[in-house]
């Protein structure tokens, strides 16, 4: 049967693929998709968009938690159906935006919401911090090298009042990914903590070759530091060379046999200064500042400590608009480790083979005191 590009629908047979975007729209936002004309926040998590048709659109945003009971979707869904139609959103930030078309619906959402205790927390708007973005960390990932989970509870928990304000010099944002993989956005955010391992796999030699396709392990690592090898007994197994690991974890995707966790190698890295937004100066990624702290679980006060010192030196010395990167670059990158209480050592120097353009390219150097 032909295929007709301007009738994709035409005489289809299968429900494959994703439903169009546009038949989950709100009705007024179905209206008036395209004709927003412009936004202004009412207060921290409360916003409102206005259409060039004259419409007007409010926004109630609530910080979500990234692992969900079926009963707590329940109860987002049903504030939804009581206040809003049955329209709810999510963003890129695991933020949950209840969407109302008419001002008389807003005090009464903001009420409900108040009314049930700590479960739906309002802000994460404008100059503040919204919902850290992460990954699914040691209760779900195979490579996960930190709980991303519980390392963003207990980050939150201590900055909480900046989620729940507006008060900063312009909005940050802040990302956890549990492994270098980083499935977060920690390349592309002001604050950002990454997980990682520091030894290379171990190789359970009963199981090999009982749990492994040893082609593809070996086809997986980057840096070709897995080789096959045939044991003495005929059987086959695996060899890595540890001078060439990068403790990516790809070969235990591949190969359940080549654990990669580690209590004393895995800990976790902070990156600053990244961003996606082109607004004031271009986009850029974020910089390691902190190449390792140990994991201390259940509430990483290490972490915890060196996320809050980076965000109240910024916060008390950054100028309104200007986000924590363009902050750093502004008063220097050497004085930005002195303001923040960081030591520099050897290892935050940028040696990736592809970073020369961003390379600090002359002698000039910014002397602090």
């Amino acid at each position: 049967m032909p295929y007709d590009p301007a009738d994709p629908m035409k005489d289809r047979i299968t429900d494959i693929g994703p439903a169009h975007y546009e038949q989950f729209f709100p009705p007024i936002v179905k209206k008036n998709h395209g004709k927003w004309d412009y936004h202004e926040y009412l207060g921290p998590g409360i916003m409102v968009h206005h259409s060039e048709t004259g419409d007007e659109l409010y926004t109630v945003r609530v910080g979500a938690a990234r692992i969900m009971s079926v009963e707590h979707i329940r109860e987002i869904c049903d504030i939804a159906d009581k206040h809003c139609d049955g329209y709810v959103r999510f963003t890129t930030r695991n933020n949950i935006e209840f969407l109302l078309d008419d001002k008389a619906k807003l005090q009464p959402l903001i009420d409900d919401l108040k009314s049930r205790g700590n479960r739906f927390p309002i802000g994460g708007t404008g100059a503040g911090v919204s919902n850290i973005v992460h990954t699914q960390g040691w209760i779900h990932c195979h490579t996960a090298a930190v709980d991303a989970s519980g390392a963003v509870k207990a980050i939150l928990d201590e900055l909480f009042d900046q989620f729940q304000d507006m008060k900063l010099p312009a909005h940050v944002r802040i990302a956890i990914a549990c492994c270098l993989n980083m499935c977060g956005a920690v390349h592309a955010s002001d604050i950002a903590i990454v997980g990682i391992h520091r030894k290379p796999p171990m190789i359970d030699e009963e199981y090999v070759e009982k749990l492994c396709e040893i082609p593809l392990a070996v086809a997986a690592c980057p840096t070709a530091a897995i080789r096959a090898v045939k044991r003495d007994d005929g059987s086959r197994g695996e060899a890595v060379n540890n001078e060439r690991c990068m403790f990516c974890g790809n070969c235990f995707t591949m190969c359940p046999a080549m654990p990669m966790a580690d209590p004393e190698g895995d800990g976790v890295a902070i990156l600053v200064g990244g961003k996606v937004s082109n607004r004031v100066s271009k986009p850029q990624f974020s910089k390691v500042v902190i190449p390792f702290l140990p994991n201390e679980p259940p509430r990483w006060p290490s972490t915890v400590k060196a996320v809050k010192d980076i965000l109240l030196a910024y916060a008390k010395d950054a100028r309104k608009y200007e986000r924590l990167g363009d902050w750093a670059q502004r008063i220097g990158w050497e004085r930005f480790y002195e303001k923040c209480g960081i030591p520099f050592t050897e290892h935050v120097i940028d040696d990736y083979r592809f970073a020369y353009p961003s390379w600090r390219q002359s002698t000039q150097f910014k002397f602090t005191e």
